[in-house]
Order: C-alpha cells, then sequence, then structure tokens
C-alpha cells in the first residue's frame, strides 16, 4: 500500500559552463560538495535521501510542512553563498516538489508525485521552486514565505491538468511572475494550459509540432530522438527544446555547434556551442555547420 509523502528534486543549474570554466576535477568536486550539501541539509529537515542524480537529489518527507521549510531554506542559504561566486562558475538550484501517494521499491521511490515533481523540477527556471497544488492548499507557510498561481500545467504522462503555484523564498525581492500574475490566475478556473505555446519543427519531408507540456524534446540523429534529422553532421543528440519561465529555449548539445536565424530581421546569427538561448516568432537552426554551406540540414522553427 502506498505511503502519502511529499516528493523533492533538486537540480543545479548551468552545471555545463562550470565544468567548462573548472576543468572536469574541480568541476565535480564542487558539484558534488552542494549535493551532499543539499542532502545533508534535507536530512535536518526529517527528509529521508533516496538517491543522487548527477546534479540533483530526490528527497522525501513524511511532513509537508517540513519539505516546504528545507526548500525555501536551501535556496535561501544557497542564494547568499553563490553571491560570492563569479557569474561564470554560478550553480544556481531549480526546485520542484509534490505531494501524493507514493510505491517504496528497493530503495527507490515511485508514483504520480515522484513524476509530478521531477517534472516541473524540469520546467522551473533557476532560484526557483515549482510545487503541486496539493503541497501548498493544506498548508501555512512561515513569515516572508508566500506561493504564487502559475495556472494548470499539463504534465507529461498525465491525463488532468496539474495546477502549479510558485513559492517565493524571497523575504524582500519581488518575483519575475509578478507582472503577469493576474493574466495567468484569471485562467486557473479552465482546464487549458496556460503555457500554452506550440513549437513547429520543419525538415525537408519531416514536421512536426509540440504542445509547451511535451518539452524538453531532443533533435538529433538518432531514431530515439523526438525529432530525426539524419545527416552525418548531425550529433546524435544534438540540441534539445524545453520549456522555462513561459519561454522555448533550444540547448546545444553537439559536437560541432547549431547556428540560429531569425526571421525578423535581427542582426546576423547566432553560434551556440553547448550553450543556449530563447527561441521566439520563427527562423532557422543550421544543424552541424553554418547557413555559408549551402548544404547545411536546416530545420524551420515557428513558435505559435
Amino acid at each position: 500500500m502506498g505511503v502519502q509523502s511529499t516528493v523533492v528534486f533538486t537540480d543545479l543549474h548551468g552545471s555545463t559552463a562550470v565544468f567548462g570554466a573548472l576543468g572536469n576535477v574541480r568541476a565535480t568536486e564542487t558539484i558534488t560538495a552542494i549535493t551532499s550539501w543539499i542532502a545533508n541539509l534535507s536530512q535536518s529537515f526529517g527528509g529521508r535521501l533516496v538517491k543522487t542524480l548527477g546534479d540533483g537529489v530526490m528527497v522525501v518527507f513524511a511532513e509537508n510542512a517540513k519539505a516546504i521549510d528545507f526548500v525555501v531554506e536551501a535556496q535561501r542559504a544557497h542564494s547568499k553563498g553563490q553571491h560570492r561566486q563569479s557569474s561564470d562558475v554560478r550553480l544556481p538550484i531549480r526546485i520542484g516538489i509534490a505531494k501524493g501517494e507514493i510505491e517504496e521499491l528497493a530503495g527507490d521511490c515511485y508514483g504520480d508525485a515522484v513524476n509530478v515533481a521531477a517534472r516541473l523540477c524540469d520546467l522551473c527556471g533557476p532560484n526557483q521552486i515549482w510545487a503541486s497544488d496539493s503541497v501548498v492548499d493544506s498548508v501555512s507557510l512561515a513569515r516572508g514565505v508566500s506561493t504564487r498561481s502559475l495556472g494548470p500545467i499539463h504534465i507529461r504522462g498525465r491525463v488532468e491538468a496539474c495546477g502549479v503555484y510558485q513559492i517565493e523564498w524571497r523575504e524582500e525581492e519581488p518575483s519575475d511572475f509578478l507582472t503577469m500574475q493576474a493574466q495567468l490566475v484569471t485562467d486557473f478556473g479552465n482546464e487549458r494550459d496556460v503555457l500554452g505555446k506550440e513549437v513547429c519543427l520543419r525538415w525537408g519531408e519531416t514536421v512536426a509540432s509540440f504542445r509547451s507540456y511535451e518539452l524538453p524534446v531532443q533533435i538529433g540523429r538518432v531514431k530515439s530522438a523526438e525529432f530525426v534529422v539524419s545527416d552525418p553532421r548531425v550529433s546524435r543528440n544534438h540540441a534539445k527544446l524545453v520549456w522555462r519561465n513561459g519561454g522555448v529555449i533550444l540547448v546545444d548539445l553537439s559536437t560541432y555547434g547549431t547556428w540560429v536565424r531569425f526571421s525578423d530581421d535581427a542582426p546576423g546569427d547566432i553560434l551556440l556551442r553547448r550553450e543556449e538561448c530563447v527561441l521566439h516568432g520563427s527562423g532557422q537552426l543550421a544543424l552541424g555547420a553554418s547557413f555559408s554551406d549551402s548544404t547545411v540540414p536546416t530545420v524551420q522553427f515557428e513558435i505559435r
């Protein structure tokens, strides 16, 4: 029989850049130190460490209020330490948290709350905490902590949309969502996805569309990619599209890079090498070579 628990996933944002800045040994030491600190902190709030995930941590709590206290303290304490670091080695935390019945098997945990917490961690931005409505519905928040509704968001694998809140952990700084909140709250009563953008991709005869809740999607040469581009210049896992902070982010994962050209007369092309940029409007992606090569595999994109 399942156990009611609150599940927390954390992830360090920007670890790829830190490996480039510090080198493998120092970057590994830095990331390991932070994830170990997060794990120890969670246990001091009554959490049970389920597993570490490279630059992430999964923890479960029997008490929902303790889980919220933990994620708030983790963001506050980590943020203070990060301010002392140079910008190229900062590793802000992203946190997803959900409550529900979970099953425990061989030291791991399974269930809807696990899937939702992991997905919210993927969707939220650096320095943010996204929580399911079940987490915030019946808990009294500590002084200096508040929540803001982001509306219903579809989670891949779930039939029904999930009500999502951002937990505001900064005691004085305003949220990035303040200016958009009035619009989002009015949409909470219906079932449409407030992250309602659609990404349309075209390469030759291959055409595909993805809604925001279907992201991330992989672009690459392997058949398992959601959007396959069969060209030797394209890496097996060349790039991915992710949804973050209300926008579509292109993340380059390739060997030779991705060039981005927008259709709105923006000056110059953008070269990404293990970097990312926000996609907007429409344009083209050159995979593995620049647009100056007339034979380069070029993917048309449109954000609707």
